[in-house]
Order: C-alpha cells, then sequence, then structure tokens
C-alpha cells in the first residue's frame, strides 16, 4: 500500500537536494570571491574614467549629483565594502545603520536567496505567502519579553511605519490632530513625517498641515548643575503646559529613547518615566520610535535597556531589521481597512529579516559585558587616543545656550557612536566625513549645533581589532580638515 504525497509543490522545492545544493554553491563562492577584500585601499587607476561616467549617468537620473561617490560592486567583506571602481572603504554608516551584518556575510546570503525562490517577487496585505508573518512572529515573540506589544504590520519602509503609528495614534484617540514629540527629532520624508521631524531643510516649500508641540530634549549638562529632579519637574511643567492649552487634542508623544539625526543623545529613565507617566494620566499614547537605535542599544530594545517596555503603546522598527513594522498593543488594534498597502515586501527581506532578529537574540550582543558594549568602549578608547594626541583638533565643544565645554568629545550608545572634532562646527564636521570617505572610511554626521561625525558600524562582523586600521583612516581625514 502506497501513501499519497501531500505535500505542496512549494514545499517540495524547499525541500529540493538541487535548489539546496544549489545555494550551498552560490554562498561558497561568495565567500570565496569576498575573502580576498581584507583592507581598505584607493581606486583602480584603468576604472576611474568608467566610474566617472557611471557617476555622471547616475546624476543625470536624480537631478543632482550623489553626496559621496558611492556606486557599490555588489562584493564585500564583513566591514569592508568594495566599489566598481575597486576601491575599497570600511563602512561605518551601514546605510544609515541598515546592514548590522555587514557585506557578503554568508548567513544574510543564504536568507535571501532562499528567498528568491518564492513564487513571486513582491507580497502583499491581499495576498502573502507566510514569511512575512513569522518575521512578526519572531519580533513580537523578542518584544513582548519587556512590553505589552502584541500584534505586528508589516511596511516597506521606516516612513511609512511611522505613518502607520500616527493613524493607530489617531484613531485610537478619536482624531485628536496634535503631536508631541523632542526636539531635533527625526521621523522621515514623507509629507506628514517631514512636518513632526524638527529639520526645517526638510519640509522646504511643504504647506504645514500638521500640528506639532516640541518638547526639548533632555540636556544633562543643565540637569546636572539644576539638579536632576528640578529638571524633570521643570520638564513635566512643560509638558502639562502642552496638554493644558490643548485638552484632549494630543494622540500620541513620538519618543526616540535614543536619538538618531539629533545628535545620538538619550536620557535618564526618570526623565522618560515622568514624561510618560503624564502621558498615561491624560490619555496621550506612547509612541516609541526605534527605528534607527533598535538592535544596537545595550539591550535589542531601547526600551528594554531603560525598563520602559510596560508604558509603550505603539513601537516602530526598521533599518537593520529589514522589513519595517509597527507594533502596538491589544488596546491600539485598528479598526479593519486603517492599514493596508499594495507591498510589505518580499520573502528575501523577511527571511533576512528574521535570521537578524534570530542572530541578536542567540548572539551574545547584549548586556553589560556583551559585544556591542565591548566595541562601544574600543570605539571610545580609539577616539580618546586621537584627542590626546590631537589635542587641538578637538577644542571644546559648546553646548547649550552656546556655553563651551558643556558636551564630550566622544557619545552615545552602543552601536550608536558619535566624536566631535573641531567644537562640532558644521562645515569642518561635514569635511571630516567627506575626506575620510577618500582615505578608506564611510562616516556621516547627526546633530544641530553641535554636529558630530556619526559611526553605526556592522557590530555583527566587525572585529574588535578592526578599530586602530578604522581609526588610522580617520587620523588622515581629520588632519586634512585641520589643513
Amino acid at each position: 500500500m502506497t501513501t499519497a504525497n501531500t505535500s505542496t509543490i512549494g514545499e517540495q522545492l524547499a525541500a529540493s537536494p538541487a535548489l539546496t545544493a544549489a545555494i550551498d554553491t552560490i554562498v561558497a563562492e561568495v565567500e570565496a570571491k569576498s575573502a580576498h577584500i581584507t583592507d581598505a585601499k584607493g581606486p583602480d587607476a584603468d576604472k576611474v574614467e568608467s566610474y566617472d561616467a557611471l557617476m555622471h549617468r547616475a546624476a543625470q537620473v536624480r537631478g543632482k549629483g550623489l553626496l559621496y561617490p558611492y556606486i557599490g560592486s555588489g562584493a564585500g567583506n564583513g566591514a569592508l565594502v568594495e566599489l566598481l571602481d575597486g576601491s575599497v572603504k570600511w563602512d561605518m554608516i551601514t546605510g544609515i545603520g541598515v546592514h548590522f551584518f555587514g557585506h557578503s556575510e554568508p548567513g544574510m546570503v543564504r536568507a535571501a536567496v532562499e528567498g528568491g525562490f518564492a513564487n513571486t517577487l513582491k507580497h502583499g496585505n491581499l495576498v502573502s505567502n507566510f514569511d512575512a508573518f513569522e518575521f512578526g512572529e519572531v519580533l513580537l515573540a523578542e518584544a513582548a519579553k519587556g512590553s505589552r506589544l502584541k500584534h505586528a504590520f508589516v511596511s516597506t519602509g521606516g516612513a511609512l511605519a511611522n505613518e502607520n503609528a500616527l493613524k493607530v495614534c489617531m484613531q485610537k484617540h478619536e482624531s485628536a490632530p496634535r503631536v508631541l514629540a523632542f526636539a531635533d527629532c527625526f521621523m522621515g520624508r514623507t509629507i506628514t513625517m517631514a512636518q513632526i521631524g524638527d529639520s526645517p531643510g526638510n519640509r522646504q516649500g511643504i504647506p504645514l498641515s500638521t500640528l506639532v508641540d516640541y518638547m526639548p530634549f533632555y540636556d544633562h549638562v543643565a540637569a546636572g548643575r539644576m539638579g536632576a529632579k528640578r529638571y524633570i519637574d521643570m520638564s513635566v511643567w512643560h509638558l502639562t503646559q502642552y496638554l493644558d492649552r490643548y485638552p484632549n487634542q494630543h494622540s500620541c508623544f513620538i519618543f526616540e529613547l535614543v536619538q538618531g539625526e539629533g545628535g545620538f543623545n538619550t536620557a535618564t529613565r526618570d526623565y522618560f518615566k515622568a514624561l510618560m507617566d503624564v502621558c498615561r494620566d491624560r490619555n496621550v499614547a506612547i509612541w516609541d520610535d526605534e527605528i534607527q537605535s533598535w538592535g544596537r542599544t545595550t539591550e535589542m530594545f531601547a526600551y528594554d535597556m531603560l525598563d520602559l517596555g510596560d508604558y509603550v503603546d505603539v513601537f516602530c522598527v526598521g533599518k537593520m531589521s529589514q522589513a519595517c513594522a509597527t507594533l502596538y498593543t491589544d488596546e491600539y488594534n485598528p479598526k479593519p481597512g486603517l492599514l493596508s498597502g499594495t507591498f510589505t515586501g518580499e520573502s528575501a527581506t523577511f527571511r533576512a529579516g528574521t535570521r537578524v532578529i534570530e542572530r541578536l537574540r542567540d548572539g551574545n550582543y547584549y548586556g553589560e559585558s556583551g559585544l556591542i558594549a565591548q566595541h562601544h568602549a574600543e570605539f571610545r578608547k580609539q577616539v580618546r587616543a586621537l584627542a590626546d594626541k590631537h589635542p587641538d583638533w578637538f577644542p571644546p565643544v559648546k553646548g547649550a545656550f552656546g556655553k563651551p565645554g558643556a558636551e564630550d568629545i566622544v557619545g552615545g550608545v552602543g552601536g550608536m557612536m558619535r566624536f566631535t572634532p573641531f567644537a562640532g562646527a558644521k562645515d569642518k564636521i561635514i569635511k571630516v566625513c567627506k575626506e575620510s570617505f577618500h582615505e578608506g572610511v564611510i562616516l556621516f554626521w547627526c546633530g544641530h549645533d553641535p554636529y558630530h561625525v556619526r559611526m553605526l558600524p556592522p557590530l555583527g562582523v566587525m572585529k574588535l581589532e578592526d578599530w586602530p586600521r578604522v581609526f588610522e583612516c580617520i587620523e588622515r581625514a581629520l588632519a586634512k580638515a585641520a589643513a
């Protein structure tokens, strides 16, 4: 008697020895080739002219030139990435925090190729394979360890995840039109998110239709000067002034527990808790935006690092999670029809995103002695050594109210790292970043008067012994900027 084969064709493909062997061959070939990329180097002389032509074509498509002359070759090795001109750079910004596991990493390549065999490239809210829901399950399992978050809605970008979060909050709070946010926040570049984000240049020419009230972010120096309790009491008073002036008009308060574009700033638990207590008392949704910080602090979720998860009603994740998502509690589960969209993403993205979460969960990344904390300590050590060697490159940094010496030359949290040469002068910081690119390190900037050099390194693959090699390149760039 024979038993009928009840597996689907899709299940048969997933279990196919031929496909498994093909994937093994692809991963092995990528690994073998990428192993030849071992250090930063300049461009190949015979490729400069053709690369310039590619840059021109890219500028014609966009309508303006690229910020950096970066066009990848499609290969890299961990923290190193190869460009089409043959040059190799240390990637210390990782697409503004996307590529935590660097370039050509075998596990990520395998996940993406496995997802590439799906019957369609894109999945959506009407029809989808299970990859999107598995990603959501794995993410929620980690989120629920320290919060009340129960559901996840997947989207194709961080700004869209934020748009969905805003809709959830407004629907729950009966169309309350106002939003609370911190000064110097960044929310994305859709029309609504550009209005909430505190950067005038990002909303130039956009009619302002979203009502936003800004709270000053925590100032460690001011809190130390006047005392933490008095500082927090003043911040609570500031918040209640907004809530009293516009009663029942605020749908949410958006918390970046670690600011990204604003300068890698964070605050004490007592400060955030005091503001969140007011929000709870006044029926204002607490929205935790961790699109840039998720996975990079000393815990997977910044709310766990600060023990604030019980307060969070709505949460957004993106960047290094590969797929983006809006998470919410049972109380904030929206009515049918509010959240939808043609695309949620593709199997390759969801497979890679699920693998990222699993590797963060199972690896030795978190806690006081975890790899992220070790890398942050080594980063600070390198900056201090550089400042001791070249004190003229690191004059006092002005802080709040323009007072010199108020901000440290090195800061950030975990895998969100920043340092501040030349007193944080914008033109000098941008020059450092651009010179660093030519010297073999990709950096970016953050903050607003003072400005900082920003790093979001690929700590999933970077080695502690890589840091001196990175800072050798940065030192040459600082010398050029100083000159």
